[in-house]
């Protein structure tokens, strides 16, 4: 990590001569980071995706109850309409 912050900061060329490296291995080494923090960003992209998943289903949830009382709520009144009318 270090020598490739050298590189951006002092030009690669200077920074692979300073530390005896070929070309090839300091792309490899930039690739590797490039890839890894990809990899990050799509670890956090699916914590993000599961977090939001688990609020939607917890909502889901609460709304599936407050249907489940007013649809019980309407049934006794209209129960108790029935009573009132016989």
């Amino acid at each position: 990590m270090d020598i490739l912050q050298q590189a951006k900061q002092a030009g690669v060329t200077a920074v692979l001569r300073k530390h005896n490296l070929s070309y090839s291995v300091f792309h490899r080494w930039k690739d590797k980071l490039i890839e890894k923090g990809k990899s990050d960003d799509t670890r956090a992209s699916h914590v993000q995706v599961h977090t939001k998943m688990k609020e939607l289903v917890e909502e889901n949830t609460l709304l599936k109850k407050i249907i489940a009382n007013q649809a019980m709520l309407l049934e006794l009144k209209e129960e108790e309409l029935r009573k009132n009318k016989v």
